[in-house]
């Protein structure tokens, strides 16, 4: 069984407002998304359920997944047994140009602002080449 942390680089090609569980309707940024998970088990079935259309909504990330015009671009993934998720997430949310716009996205357990930073389409790229 493998562990770890992962971000998920998801491709919003439209402008859309999404339900989001119980953190209600959201208006979400045509762009680039950047969502950090972490599994204790089962890492890559984590990320092939992320991966899959057809499931069970549960988790926040589940519902944007679950739009038309959202697709995974790329996924990042360190094997680790630490609990790195959160220090993950705030070295993608502090990087040049990166906005969080859903407060409370994916980090009901934890005192982060949130699991998801937006980064438009010109700021992802020169995140990229860095």
């Amino acid at each position: 069984m493998s562990s770890g942390v992962y971000a998920l680089i998801i491709r919003l090609n439209k402008d859309e407002t999404i339900r989001i569980g119980k953190l209600c309707k959201r208006n979400f940024k045509k762009g680039f998304y950047v969502y950090v998970g972490s599994a204790l088990n089962n890492l890559e079935k984590r990320i092939d359920r992320h991966r899959r259309k057809r499931k069970k909504l549960f988790w926040h990330i589940d519902y944007l997944l679950n739009s038309k015009y959202a697709k995974i671009s790329e996924v990042l993934v360190i094997k680790t047994n630490k609990k790195m998720e959160c220090k993950l997430n705030r070295i993608i949310s502090n990087m040049d140009n990166a906005r969080i716009l859903v407060k409370g996205f994916g980090c009901s357990d934890c005192i982060c602002k949130s699991h998801l930073t937006y980064f438009d389409e010109i700021n992802l790229i020169k995140m990229i080449k860095i």
